[in-house]
Formats: structure tokens, sequence, C-alpha cells
């Protein structure tokens, strides 16, 4: 038994050793190999990307980062320097270049943070503060406002309910809550809201969802349409929408950011670096689904070159 794990160890470090060769004779001299860096970029789990950045930084005292990004440019550059970050930490380096400088973004505030896990949540803002240095939920507040910055603010707190029991009568009473938080009396009590969609796990939200329409004879998306406007309306349909179809919301803002004229590339590429190792091969199969035509030729003719290389194949 013994034997047969060190041999599998070895063979591990051996694999990486070649990639790391690999990247290295890709880059060095004149002329970049870039199928080589595709193929390797592409074909590895984040985990084993991480080992090839250190085996390549001992080998050859260099940042595989700082040697991409003198070889490479443009949307293939961003792509592949995405890759070799963890998922939590490209998340965390999104949400701080949404509010630098001047403006925020919050459609990637909203993309990012109204979407994920618990566990997703706590491990950005770990990382968010190891490379910036301060804390993600403080820069949030200072760079948002109103309503907006009050659901943000508690999906930050990574309080939703964990497991997917349903509690029924919750769900009714939180409904109710949300009627008259609504449609009764818009505008004074947001924080129903908050608490409901903030809290409780997706399998509750859907019964709430539920009991709602069977109350007022109108769906959550229709009373939100019709009761809140601009970034706040985004961030309350983000929430319902991954309650119900988690993937199904990453396939539209897919389509979304490729359909008509131009191309949404920073969407493309964040969408499908990150949620590679989560839900990729769900999200196609909904898009597929959804749009009748597959993510993959999607991308193939909205994208070109080295940059549309390396998308298309980290889809298969």
């Amino acid at each position: 038994m013994g034997s047969h794990h060190t041999k599998e160890k070895s063979h591990e470090g051996s694999a990486v050793d070649r990639d790391v060769k690999k990247l290295h004779k890709a880059c060095k001299g004149m002329g970049t190999d870039e199928a080589a860096i595709i193929e390797v970029l592409s074909n590895r789990t984040s985990e084993e990307r991480q080992q090839i950045k250190q085996k390549y930084k001992a080998k050859y005292g260099k940042d595989l980062e700082d040697v991409l990004k003198s070889d490479l440019k443009g949307n293939f550059e961003k792509t592949a320097l995405a890759l070799l970050d963890r998922p939590n930490e490209y998340a965390a380096r999104q949400l701080q270049k949404a509010m630098k400088g001047m403006g925020t973004d919050e459609a990637v505030l909203i993309e990012i943070l109204c979407t994920r896990s618990n566990k997703e949540i706590l491990a950005i803002k770990e990382a968010y503060e190891r490379l910036f240095g301060k804390s993600l939920e403080s820069d949030v507040k200072d760079d948002t406002g109103g309503n907006l910055r009050k659901i943000l603010v508690s999906l930050l707190q990574a309080t939703r309910a964990e497991g997917d029991e349903v509690d029924k009568d919750l769900a009714g009473q939180d409904a109710k809550d949300l009627y008259d938080a609504g449609e009764d009396r818009w505008g004074t009590d947001e924080l129903a809201f908050n608490e409901v969609l903030a809290k409780r796990n997706y399998k509750q939200l859907r019964a709430t969802f539920q009991a709602y329409q069977s109350l007022t004879g109108k769906d959550m998306e229709e009373a939100i349409e019709e009761e809140t406007s601009g970034d706040l309306k985004k961030a309350y349909l983000t929430i319902v929408r991954c309650a119900q179809d988690l993937e199904g919301y990453f396939a539209d803002r897919l389509y979304n950011s490729m359909k008509g004229m131009g191309t949404d590339e920073e969407t493309l590429i964040r969408i499908i670096v990150t949620r590679a190792e989560v839900d990729l091969q769900g999200i196609k199969a909904k898009f597929q689904e959804k749009y009748q035509k597959s993510l993959s030729d999607m991308v193939h003719s909205d994208t070109s070159g080295d940059f549309q290389k390396l998308l298309v194949a980290l889809l298969h």
C-alpha cells in the first residue's frame, strides 16, 4: 500500500514538472507557443495550477504570472492570469476592481455577492483581506449606498441557512411579511426583504415564492419588477433567480454577454473561470436547453484568436 502511494505522489510531481518545463519552453526565446499554454492551463484543476505556479517559481526563480504578462496580451492574457488565481482570490480581485477608482461597477458586485454560498463568501472575504489588507465589508459599505448597501452587507454576513429543509409555516409567514413590506406600503420596509432573501436556504425561498404566488396571484419576480428599481431591483432579482435556478442564472448572464452587437468579455471570462469547477457542466446544459445552441458554439462565434481557443478548451 505504502509504495503504491509514493509512486502515485511522485507521478503527480513529475506531471507538474512536465507542465512547468512545457510552459517555460513556450515562453522562452522569440515567439510564444500559445497552443502549449492553452493545453496546460485548460486541462488542469485550480489546485494543480497552484502547484505549477509554485514549482515554476522554485525552478526558474520567476513568477509565472509575470512571465505570462510579458508574453501574452488582451483577453487571452486576462483569462490566463485569471486561471492562475484561486477562484476566491480571483473573485476578490474582481470585486476590488469593481470598486477602486471613480465610480463603482455594481453589476459585478451583484453578480458575485448575490450568487455565492456562505462558504464561498467567507473564502472571498478572507482572500480580499489577505490581498488588499482591507475588509471587503467596509469597502462595500464605502462604495455603495442606500438599500443596495443593506442587502450586500446582509449577504456578506454569510448567514444563509444551510441544508435544504423546508418549513412550510415559515414560508407562509415570510410571504406575508414580503407582501406587507412591499405592495402594501412599498419603500418603507426593505428590511423584510433582506431578512428573507439573505437568510433562507434556496429550497425554503422557493417555497416562499410559491406561497407568495398563492397569496397575491403574482410571482415574486413580477412584484420586485413593479416595486423596486435600479441596482436594488437587480440584486433582489439575482437572488430570486439563483434560488430558483442558479445554473440558469449564469446561462442567462453568459447569453446576454454575447447577444447583439459586441461582447462583454469581462463577464464571459469571469463566469467561465469562476464556475469551471463548480457547475459549468450544468450551466452548459442549461444554456443548450434555454437557447437551443451550445455555449461552446456561441463563444466560438463571438470571440477570436487565442482567447477563443482558451475559452473553448475550458468549456470542454
